[in-house]
């Protein structure tokens, strides 16, 4: 035994025991020194030593980032194809495709080289199924009211390329609305108390008849202006005309013979233009044009000529009083729309993306 350890003692070296003082200075000593020209060296060694962490962390963030870029890929693509289906193959009306069709401008016609937009049809064709399930009750579910839906998607698919067709006229004519002329307009409704008691009370009617805001009745006015600015604009034989019959009035001519002779309306010219009853500022048989007009005559006073939606104007006051007048005219028509923008059609065709 004692052999044994002491061949045990012999293989291995003796040391002796440092004294702490000691072991610091000779772990101090095994410290690399660091000078100018060995940074490089050191700062390579300790990266080196991080880039076996690194490395894998940007694998996996790569990773991730691609993975999420392919599922937001892929639902988008789903989201498309969704709205695509639901536009063109099922022809969905509901509010949250109609929102969708005002951020993405999904076309619905094409008109020579201009786009119609998915987003002016639906705005045209909710209102109306709006105002009928609302107000008339009727159910599209059942079959005349299935068939009435169809003849109200043909008729706003009609209407938004008809008004495409103006706007471009509008813009071969240099023909713009301004806010000033829609304000105009909506203030001669107001002062005739043809949009409610109040503002409150107007939007009210509009969101319960028609689900419209205020913002989407001026968008429809301004459209319907543009459509009279046109007509009146490339009308000029009635213009014209016009302007003769005043000419002829202001030198002494006989408003009831020229009524009789010249005027459109076919229910006063017999009579001289004579309206045939009293009009009153709510009257809402004649335009807000002619009213404003009428009330800004003295008795035996003619106006000029008074542009309205559908025609011109020549008045004269006979008889007034504080809340009403007595009034003729003479009435001369313009050209139906339809005869200017149908050479556009001739020359374009309009090319549909639904067939409602």
């Amino acid at each position: 035994m004692k052999h044994k350890i002491k061949k045990i003692l012999e293989k291995r070296p003796f040391r002796r025991k440092l004294r702490p003082e000691d072991s610091l200075k000779e772990a101090i000593s095994n410290i690399p020194r660091i000078t100018n020209e060995t940074v490089a060296e050191h700062r390579e060694e300790v990266l080196g030593s991080a880039r076996k962490f690194i490395y894998p962390l940007r694998h996996s963030l790569k990773k991730i980032v691609t993975i999420s870029a392919g599922i937001f890929a892929g639902l988008l693509l789903g989201f498309f194809i969704y709205c695509v289906l639901a536009l063109y193959r099922f022809h969905s009306t509901s509010t949250f495709i109609y929102r969708v069709t005002q951020v993405v401008p999904f076309p619905v016609a094409k008109v020579g080289s201009d786009f119609v937009s998915y987003e002016s049809y639906l705005f045209e064709l909710r209102h109306f199924i709006h105002y009928y399930q609302t107000q008339q009750r009727v159910d599209f579910s059942s079959d005349s009211g299935e068939q009435q839906l169809a003849d109200f998607r043909k008729t706003a698919l009609q209407g938004v390329i008809q008004d495409d067709y103006v706007r471009q006229l509008a813009k071969k004519q240099g023909i713009t609305v301004s806010d000033q002329e829609l304000n105009y307009q909506i203030g001669l409704l107001k002062n005739q108390n043809r949009l409610g008691s109040s503002p409150q009370v107007f939007e009210d009617v509009l969101k319960e008849f028609w689900n419209w805001s205020l913002r989407d009745f001026k968008r429809e006015l301004r459209q319907q202006i543009l459509a009279q600015k046109v007509t009146s604009t490339l009308d000029t034989d009635a213009h014209n005309r016009a302007q003769n019959i005043l000419t002829q009035i202001n030198n002494g001519g006989d408003f009831a013979a020229l009524a009789k002779q010249s005027s459109d309306d076919v229910n006063t010219k017999d009579g001289g233009g004579d309206y045939g009853f009293s009009i009153e500022r709510t009257n809402r048989d004649l335009s807000p044009q002619v009213i404003d007009a009428l009330f800004r005559l003295e008795p035996g006073q003619t106006s000029g000529v008074i542009e309205t939606p559908l025609g011109l104007e020549i008045l004269r006051v006979r008889e007034k009083d504080a809340s009403s007048v007595r009034a003729s005219h003479i009435y001369l028509s313009f050209k139906p729309l339809t005869s200017y923008t149908d050479k556009l059609k001739d020359k374009t065709r309009p090319h549909t993306f639904i067939n409602p």
